[in-house]
């Protein structure tokens, strides 16, 4: 597996099935090391992460996050590992809890303590029986993880953590939780914009599904927001500080900083135009920051 310094995030049901081989297609020739797609109730993603990987060839096709309660430890550990052997090591299993609205309300399941939850999943998928052919090198797991508790489990029970929805400041207080040697997979979203009315806009946008879930409520707490930053879509602060924007030397300053905060990998969520709740992911800006441009 390549991961390579610098990725993509998309959430892949904006296309169709073929729209969607193309763009990974683009997205392997543009030179990133990654395409992450997250789950929620759209395609199924390690079904999905199959075809992406049938219709590339060197790009790593990651989960970000694939939720704990859509299938047993033992489904997660085979399709983990069959996805990996059928494509020579491309695929990156990211895990997360998700939240209580999708879990609860959406998926009829109890919702568990977050952290005793991932560590009895990992603790099952690490005892789950295989029987087909093994890959040849063992697949790597990343934990969407935020709070210090989280970290500290994938810094002990996984390879690494994929935070979402943070800023430099918090991935360097990762990087010291999880120590040397463990991979950490930051997401950032990035608008090509200058105007900052219009950039701040499209961010509340994009920000109004995740402003409200206690996970992201409470890791913003953490590093010091407050409740009057989470009103009328988020305070100036809270956006500049999570959602990067401007032009294209200060969208590559923002990727800087993770990295000399710590990160291994940056992988770009590229906000363009909204279509339903979705944003498509603006091919302009991946292109603009591909590496080696």
């Amino acid at each position: 597996m390549e991961l390579k310094k610098l990725g993509v995030w998309v959430a892949m049901d904006n296309f169709a099935a073929a729209d969607a081989a193309a763009f990974a297609k683009r997205v392997e020739a543009w030179g990133y090391g990654a395409l992450w797609m997250p789950e929620a109730v759209g395609r199924e993603t390690l079904a999905a992460a199959g075809f992406l990987l049938a219709h590339t060839t060197k790009l790593t096709i990651a989960t970000g996050i694939a939720n704990i309660y859509v299938r047993d430890a033992q489904a997660a550990a085979a399709g983990q590992n069959t996805l990996a052997e059928l494509s020579g090591g491309r695929f990156l299993l990211g895990l997360g809890v998700s939240h209580v609205p999708i879990v609860e309300g959406l998926r009829q399941h109890s919702y568990g303590k977050p952290v005793e939850s991932m560590r009895a999943y990992l603790k099952a998928m690490a005892a789950a029986p295989y029987m087909a052919p093994p890959p040849k090198t063992k697949p790597k797991t990343v934990i969407a993880a935020l709070g210090p508790k989280m970290l500290e489990l994938a810094a002990e029970r996984a390879d690494g953590a994929h935070p979402y929805n943070v800023p430099p400041e918090h991935t360097a207080e990762a990087r010291k939780i999880l120590g040397p040697g463990k991979l950490l997979c930051v997401e950032q979203a990035v608008i090509l914009e200058t105007d900052p009315a219009k950039a701040r806009a499209a961010a509340r946008q994009f920000l109004a599904p995740y402003i409200g879930l206690p996970n992201y409520y409470n890791n913003w707490t953490r590093l010091g927001f407050t409740d009057a930053d989470r009103e009328s879509g988020g305070s100036d602060r809270l956006i500049d500080a999570v959602i990067a924007w401007g032009d294209e030397k200060a969208l590559r300053a923002r990727l800087d900083a993770h990295w000399k905060a710590g990160a291994d990998h940056v992988c770009i969520q590229p906000i363009g135009k909204f279509t339903g709740n979705l944003p498509a992911p603006d091919e302009k800006l991946l292109a603009l920051l591909a590496p080696g441009s």
